[in-house]
């Protein structure tokens, strides 16, 4: 991760929190490990009402180890992921385009689709 010029922190929410796997490598990372790092937060839940979980558990945790550029939260219902019988996953139109507007951020010259 050292090498890495952006961090991409994945998570599902489940009562109102981050996962347990999720803590337990953040508590395992050096103090300034995401120092010069941009962040993009993607997290998926059963409810609206966990939207607020990344802005009041994890950020807080990702300022102690010194992340100052964190992009906005992008946050999936769990019913705008369909599994496909093939392979694959499908992302409904609203939350694909709520996605590609923040990794737009991180690559504005590269065309996402």
């Amino acid at each position: 991760m050292e090498a890495a010029d952006i961090v991409a922190i994945l998570t599902s929410i489940y009562k109102a929190s981050y996962t347990g796997i999720l803590k337990t490598y953040l508590d395992l990372l050096p103090q300034k490990a995401l120092v010069d790092k941009r962040i993009v937060p993607i997290a998926i839940g059963g409810s609206l009402g966990h939207l607020l979980a990344i802005e009041y558990a994890l950020k807080p945790v990702l300022s102690v180890l010194v992340a100052t550029d964190i992009l906005n939260t992008v946050y999936f219902l769990d019913r705008q992921i369909e599994r496909l019988e093939a392979d694959g996953y499908r992302i409904d139109e609203e939350a694909e385009q709520r996605l590609n507007v923040e990794l737009l951020k991180l690559a504005p010259t590269k065309i996402l689709n």
